[in-house]
């Protein structure tokens, strides 16, 4: 019978002590400070615990010997697979020396190359600092240190800390030694070495760049690889047909919006880089119009030939741009970007701004992690979302974006909304127009008290307004005429408090659409176009979605959320549904009690103790529905309605990530901002812009384009059109375009548009 103890059945053959096993053949035994390797009971190799050179060589047998694999090894020894391989190929490089090669760096072996010891002492005669030569270089501040020590380094006179134009001659030696740094090691493919390199051998670029082909930027990449260039200058090359050139016709339009000069004063400079800010941020509002939705896209195309309409000889890769945005991000500073745009959006079109548009819009999360759910009305669901709210001007055009927190109402996020504006636009009185999800009267007395006017409609349950006090009004905006069956009233909420107006449309179906305002001032008919005009926020947010992809997910990271932000309690709320429940079967239990004695027969039963004793049953069961609304309602009372988000799960609280997302929704905005612009500049051309002026646009920015270049312009020649009026409305937006006298961002080459006639 066995025995109830736990011990081993066969206690003499448990193995040793320090006895580890890599696989069925082999085992690695360790006792008194030595250590063996057996293979088939035969020792592989025999020696000292320390001795590292040793151990590396044992592992490097048991694998080339097809003994054990990589990973059962690596598992025994307590190393990584990638340690274990790079013993073996140092074992096949220098044998059983290079497994005795110290860890960390040679001794007496220079931290840094020649051409890196230049730059540094470059960077340092333009006055920066050790931890800043550091960055640049991707080394330590230690090791900048004693370089500069080696080198005898002394402090000399301030001297430009601009790089000189190619053709410019320059005094300064540390500057020589860098250039000459460049040429030592600069070898482009086909050309022969640059051993002469130097300023003045290099023909002049009215660019700014070092190179001269358009096709080869190598000396370029070279000098941002050195630190020395912080962004790459344009360099185009005449071509014909380049395809998607036609893009370039925003880019007054985009130069005009001064996203490029609030990205300088906020952000800097994203360091040395071949794709600095202002080409990162070109490349990004192009991507928008060409509709290359996500960086993930970028695949799709060509890099070469979307290189060329932005002067590069190659459009970054998805990993480059991946890394230029979080660099963004990591700034934490998109909101001051969205300020500082929308700030210049007001001082330019000030006159678009006496109402304004808010609404929220839901972009709903298919990941996995847990956040707060969101009504989406789109698709009449609650699911797991973020809101952005949104104000446009009365054109439709966005104005700037925030993100709620926490899926916050219109009605708590239209508070800091109106700061934001009031801070933006100084003491003006506007008029905010929004929907229902704003409705409460105490927050109408906040929007009247902050000198600002509303529009919104009315919400619950109305008084229907008799027909014969429904006049026709019409009023004529914009060359247009619209005609309204309204009712005008005041009206009073809060018990008397609030007086408001309100304008009432009745429609052809008969249904009756109250609109509450504070402006007086106002024809009912006005009233009714402004409210009404929600529709061009409406289309912003379905053009949006559709043609920028409004709602994908610039990244799926999340950062920690607030855990002591209080939620509905999902245990009070299951009890208040069980009342519900309760209350409903009391008040069917009681409606068929009622029912009974309505219809008891007096003739049968003349007394109410009769009817009590006929009907025992029904009656039993209404007191206990009463009972147990009772209790449940007892209990109900007991359980807190709010509590902390964190009390609900174990799981950490997040949030997605809002800083990309907000960039992204930014980029996209001036992107929109810069289509209207040019649908503005072609609609006194084209008949059908109302219909089809976007599309217009859109085909002229993916068309393709002869680009020629000069000393001084970049001449943009865009193919017909698909029809002669479409080309004729082009060409005469053209020439508008040229009366502005915009230069590319980043050269000295002023642009000039035209489009071929249609054969």
């Amino acid at each position: 019978m066995p025995s109830d103890n736990s011990d081993d059945l066969f206690p003499h053959l448990l193995n040793p002590e320090g006895t580890q096993f890599i696989n069925e053949r082999c085992l690695l035994r360790t006792q008194d400070g030595f250590r063996v390797v057996l293979v088939s009971g035969i020792r592989l190799a025999h020696y000292t615990v320390g001795d590292h050179m040793s151990e590396a060589h044992a592992m490097v047998s048991l694998v080339d010997q097809g003994w054990a694999d990589q990973n059962d090894v690596a598992m025994a020894f307590g190393c990584s697979v990638r340690t274990l391989r790079r013993h073996q190929r140092r074992f096949e490089e220098g044998g059983l020396p290079a497994l005795g090669k110290t860890r960390g760096y040679p001794r007496g072996r220079a931290r840094l190359t020649t051409k890196r010891q230049c730059c540094v002492q470059h960077l340092k005669s333009q006055g920066h600092s050790h931890n800043e030569i550091a960055r640049r270089l991707g080394v330590s501040v230690r090791a900048v240190r004693k370089t500069l020590r080696r080198l005898g380094w002394k402090a000399t006179p301030a001297v430009q800390s601009e790089l000189p134009l190619p053709g410019a001659e320059t005094t300064d030696p540390s500057r020589r030694a860098g250039v000459a740094a460049v040429a030592a090691h600069t070898e482009p493919g086909g050309d022969p070495k640059l051993s002469a390199f130097s300023p003045a051998s290099i023909p002049p670029s009215p660019t700014g760049s070092l190179d001269t082909n358009p096709s080869n930027r190598q000396r370029d990449r070279l000098m941002a690889r050195l630190g020395l260039l912080d962004d790459a200058s344009p360099l185009f090359g005449s071509a014909g047909a380049v395809p998607r050139a036609g893009v370039l016709l925003a880019i007054p339009a985009l130069m005009h919006s001064g996203i490029f000069e609030c990205a300088q004063q906020i952000y800097g400079s994203l360091g040395p880089a071949f794709f600095g800010l202002r080409t990162t941020i070109l490349i990004l509002l192009l991507m928008a119009l060409w509709r290359i939705k996500r960086p993930e896209a970028l695949k799709e195309h060509s890099p070469t030939a979307l290189g060329r309409v932005l002067g590069v000889d190659r459009a970054p890769e998805v990993k480059t741009l991946r890394r230029k945005l979080a660099r963004l991000a990591s700034c934490q500073r998109a909101a001051q970007l969205g300020q500082a745009l929308a700030q210049l959006r007001v001082d330019r079109r000030g006159e678009a701004l006496g109402f304004l548009y808010v609404d929220g819009h839901v972009r709903v999360y298919h990941g996995q992690h847990q956040l707060p759910k969101a009504h989406v009305a789109r698709m009449r669901l609650s699911m797991p979302a973020t809101t952005d709210y949104w104000v446009n001007d009365a054109t439709g055009d966005p104005l700037f974006v925030v993100t709620a927190e926490v899926n916050a109402g219109l009605v708590k996020m239209l508070p800091g909304i109106l700061a934001e504006l009031r801070r933006l636009v100084g003491s003006r009185r506007l008029t905010i127009v929004f929907d229902r999800g704003g409705y409460s009267p105490k927050l109408f007395q906040q929007i009247v008290a902050a000198n600002f006017d509303f529009l919104t409609y009315r919400k619950g349950r109305v008084r229907r307004i008799p027909a014969r006090g429904f006049h026709t009004r019409r009023t004529r905006v914009d060359g247009r005429t619209f005609t309204y069956l309204l009712a005008d009233q005041e009206v009073r909420l809060l018990k008397g408090r609030l007086r408001l107006r309100q304008v009432t449309r009745w429609s052809e179906d008969g249904h009756q659409t109250p609109i509450l305002t504070s402006r007086r001032d106002l024809t009912s008919a006005q009233v009714a176009y402004w409210m009404f005009n929600r529709w061009r926020q409406e289309n912003f947010f379905k053009y949006l979605r559709e043609e920028f992809l409004l709602d994908a997910l610039a990244q799926y990271a999340v950062v920690p959320d607030d855990p002591t932000r209080e939620v509905p309690n999902p245990a009070w709320a299951r009890v208040d549904a069980q009342w519900r429940q309760a209350h409903a079967d009391f008040d069917q239990l009681q409606s068929e009690y009622g029912f009974e004695a309505w219809t008891n027969l007096e003739q049968q039963r003349r007394t109410m103790r009769g009817f009590k004793i006929a009907q025992s049953k029904l009656e039993q069961q209404l007191g206990e529905a009463c009972e147990r609304m009772t209790r449940l309602e007892a209990r109900r009372a007991k359980i807190p309605r709010r509590v902390p988000v964190q009390s609900l799960s174990a799981e950490p609280v997040v949030k997605l990530a809002p800083e990309i997302k907000h960039l992204t929704n930014l980029v996209k905005m001036v992107a929109y901002q810069a289509e209207s612009d040019l649908v503005r500049t072609v609609a006194p051309y084209y008949r059908r812009v109302e219909d089809e002026g976007r599309t217009l646009i859109q085909a002229a920015l993916l068309s393709a384009a002869d680009l020629e270049v000069t000393a001084t312009e970049l001449r943009v020649t865009l193919v017909p059109q698909s029809s002669p009026h479409r080309t004729r409305a082009i060409a005469a937006s053209c020439e508008e375009l040229n009366s502005l006298d915009t230069f590319f961002p980043g050269s000295r080459l002023r642009l000039r548009y035209a489009i071929h006639s249609t054969p």
